[in-house]
């Protein structure tokens, strides 16, 4: 089953020609969930070949426009390309009233239900769950109210060795019972679990790390995350701006990284004072060496592993 993550954004608050707000998608097995809502999403969906349609969710970090302006007409848009089934829309309060005016004023004949959950930004808990797929809300430290995204897989289930089948001659029955997860028990003899069964793969992971100060809780929280996302809007020489606008350096997203034990770090929300990222990307890499820029139109893969 593909796991990726698509850039649609990577810019901070103050507009640049190249480059779009905050946005990304996540896709685990052809089901997509739309991860921020910068100005000019849909534009974005559209250039990277993603039908706004097949979007499942949307999760929004906090309510700075930079994350949330392009998720409006993205709700209009929908309506026009007729979406019928409901669009769950995950972002802290005031979000619902943000939606109900804009339901009122110009989403009055709107052909489908927008449902907005309720994200409590100082709770970390599972806020979605279906059978492939949990996310976490992870709380961060910025100026106004803000969650991180924990996308975790569900661990699949057993499968029982086909060799082994043939070995013990195992019946249907026994097959389905080892993959419950049970021993298999036959005239008094038992033949472990273990010795017929395997997991396909590791259960994988994403986590997104919007605005925020530097956040060791956090880090703890996406332990062993196999990709993670982290704002990187300042260089370290900047690092008191950083703090005082609740914005991370390059050196501090690079120790939440090491502290999470993750295997890769991408990095993004730029300021437009930068013109080369490389140099931040070059500064996390003096701490945390698999880092890597979150440049729009990449797609990053978290592959299967046993």
């Amino acid at each position: 089953m593909a796991f990726t993550v698509t850039i649609l954004g990577n810019s901070s608050a103050k507009p640049t020609p190249n480059a779009h707000p905050s946005a990304q998608v996540v896709n685990l097995n052809e089901q997509y969930y739309l991860v921020d809502a910068g100005e000019g999403v849909q534009q974005q969906l559209i250039r990277r070949g993603i039908n706004p349609l097949r979007l499942r969710a949307v999760f929004i970090s906090h309510l700075h426009g930079d994350h949330c302006f392009g998720l409006f007409p993205l709700i209009a848009t929908l309506g026009l390309e007729g979406k019928r089934t409901p669009l769950d829309i995950y972002a802290p309060a005031p979000m619902g009233e943000i939606l109900e005016y804009h339901r009122r004023y110009f989403w009055d004949d709107l052909p489908y239900e927008v449902k907005w959950h309720e994200v409590r930004t100082t709770e970390h808990q599972i806020i979605m769950e279906n059978s492939t797929l949990e996310v976490w809300s992870i709380p961060l430290r910025h100026r106004v109210p803000t969650a991180g995204y924990h996308f975790k897989e569900k661990q699949p289930g057993l499968n029982v060795e086909k060799y082994k089948i043939e070995k013990y001659g195992l019946s249907i029955a026994e097959i389905v019972t080892a993959k419950r997860g049970e021993d298999v028990v036959r005239d008094g003899e038992v033949i472990a679990n273990e010795e017929l069964t395997y997991i396909p793969y590791k259960a994988r992971s994403y986590a997104y790390l919007s605005d925020t100060n530097y956040s060791a809780r956090a880090a703890e929280r996406v332990k062993g995350v196999d990709l993670l996302y982290h704002e990187t809007t300042y260089s370290e020489r900047d690092a008191m701006i950083a703090k005082g606008r609740g914005h991370s350096t390059t050196h501090e997203a690079a120790k939440v990284a090491a502290k999470a034990e993750a295997k890769r770090l991408i990095i993004g929300h730029f300021s437009s004072r930068y013109k080369e990222l490389q140099q931040l990307c070059d500064e996390c890499r003096e701490i945390f060496p698999e880092t890597y820029i979150a440049s729009e139109g990449t797609t990053f893969s978290i592959e299967q592993t046993r």
